[in-house]
């Protein structure tokens, strides 16, 4: 895609949607680490419904802690892969707890380094809780990324490299919000809705819907 094209994809998202953000709901950075780990294979409304209740009773490394690995997995059980999930919860609290002074860390490395952290879950945090122009590869960006030609590769991290030096620094900052949006309400992966599309004449997506 030209550097044009580009400049007319994200002015046109970020005309529709000045302000992107993730659906996840939270209150500080230590609550979205913890929706964010639950988000994996797993989609944003069924994490919402289940920390609507946990985290009215912990909001923090020590209440999660407090309550325990068999409590967290009681309030999780609605999410997939939640037995697994309760024993990363406590153990980055203990992790945060012990290393951190009970913060998110803001660094890349350390967010890493805490259970149930992939580089996918420390970009989002690094974009959504401190401000920073990272790129989270998701199925929707991934897909996205290759389907309009915007930045093609055949893994995320080929791909997240290509957006970081095709997307306009002004539009650095919500790009993969942008995209993850567009490609869970738009650019569907079995059918997508290319007639509604508001770039649809700058992607390359050979195969568009009527």
């Amino acid at each position: 895609m030209k550097r044009d094209q580009i400049n007319t994809l994200f002015s046109r998202l970020a005309v529709a949607n000045p302000a992107p953000k993730t659906e996840l709901d939270y209150t500080n950075p230590f609550t979205l680490l913890v929706a964010v780990v639950l988000s994996a294979q797993a989609t944003d409304v069924g994490v919402n419904k289940a920390t609507k209740n946990l985290f009215a009773l912990a909001d923090t490394p020590q209440a999660m802690l407090a309550l325990g690995e068999d409590r967290v997995r009681d309030l999780i059980k609605t999410i997939g892969l939640y037995r697994n999930k309760a024993k990363n919860v406590i153990a980055l609290c203990r992790q945060l707890i012990e290393e951190h002074g009970s913060q998110v860390p803001r660094s890349r490395d350390a967010l890493e380094r805490l259970p149930g952290v992939g580089r996918k879950t420390a970009s989002v945090i690094l974009n959504e809780a401190f401000g920073e122009p990272t790129i989270a590869v998701d199925t929707h960006v991934f897909r996205l990324a290759n389907r309009t030609g915007l930045a093609p590769a055949k893994t995320p991290l080929a791909v997240e490299k290509k957006l970081e030096e095709a997307v306009p620094k002004e539009y650095a900052r919500g790009a993969h919000h942008w995209l993850i949006l567009h490609g869970r309400y738009v650019c569907l992966a079995r059918r997508p809705k290319c007639a509604a599309c508001i770039i649809n004449d700058v992607c390359r997506f050979k195969e568009k819907t009527a």
